[in-house]
């Protein structure tokens, strides 16, 4: 079983379970829900998952609209392990919780609530709209989950000496993925989630650190110091530390030459 359907929550608050898992998604005005102790303020950016038997009360403004999608707890997908959907749905109800939603989700069920609304008896419609919805959802929920697993595998610190051991090479975004033991995309999503930059940009400001630190301390010259922090030329080097430290090579050399 799925199914949805478009209601309005009553002003006043109401109390009730049911043998079924629900999503309950904002589309218009506000909603105040609680499941099992567990509440949530519901908006037009927000959906909550009620999974089967938790208790809830609910109660909206005078201009709410939400959309409930319905789903029996015995389907194959989220009852059968050997389903290849079961890993990836059974996580979205395993809990009450609320889904914050991106501004596709958010324009998807948008969407959707103006077709149940353009064709209230088209079941078939709805349906596979609310399985899309649902669907969508559930990657959500299962890549942040992954996201959040993934973060004590990636330590700045371990990739910053990953980069200086090997600064005088060419060094990419796979390498440091490699050392990671993540994919590209999932080591560069984790990456900017823990570090609050880029590993590109973690990367250049790696070499750029150590090339100003031989700058001012050593009397090596511009070409070696490129050459020993992975820049392909003085140019380059040169380019790099005017354009993202506002100084010269130069410059620095003559900070040591002062002190």
């Amino acid at each position: 079983m799925l199914n949805a359907r478009l209601l309005k929550l009553p002003t006043a608050s109401h109390q009730h379970r049911h043998e079924h898992h629900q999503i309950v998604v904002g589309i218009r005005g506000e909603a105040e829900l609680s499941v099992d102790g567990t509440g949530a303020h519901l908006d037009t950016w927000k959906a909550f998952v009620v999974p089967t038997d938790a208790r809830h009360d609910y109660r909206g403004d005078d201009r709410n609209y939400v959309l409930v999608i319905n789903l029996d707890p015995l389907a194959p997908a989220i009852n059968t392990p050997a389903h290849a959907d079961y890993e990836r749905m059974m996580r979205v109800f395993e809990k009450p919780r609320t889904l914050q939603m991106d501004t596709r989700l958010q324009g998807l069920v948008q969407f959707a609530a103006g077709e149940f609304d353009r064709a209230p008896d088209h079941i078939t419609l709805q349906q596979h709209l609310a399985a899309s919805i649902l669907y969508s959802m559930a990657d959500r929920i299962s890549d942040r989950q992954s996201l959040s697993m993934n973060r004590n595998s990636v330590s700045p610190e371990a990739i910053r000496r990953y980069i200086l051991n090997n600064l005088h090479r060419k060094i990419s975004v796979e390498d440091l993925a490699g050392e990671a033991c993540l994919s590209v995309s999932r080591f560069h999503a984790v990456f900017r989630e823990v570090a609050g930059i880029t590993p590109h940009q973690f990367l250049l400001q790696t070499r750029l650190d150590k090339a100003a630190d031989l700058l001012t301390t050593t009397s090596l010259s511009v070409s070696e110091i490129s050459y020993r922090t992975g820049f392909s030329s003085h140019s380059a080097l040169t380019n790099a530390l005017r354009k993202y430290r506002g100084t010269t090579p130069s410059r620095l050399q003559l900070c040591k030459d002062v002190a």
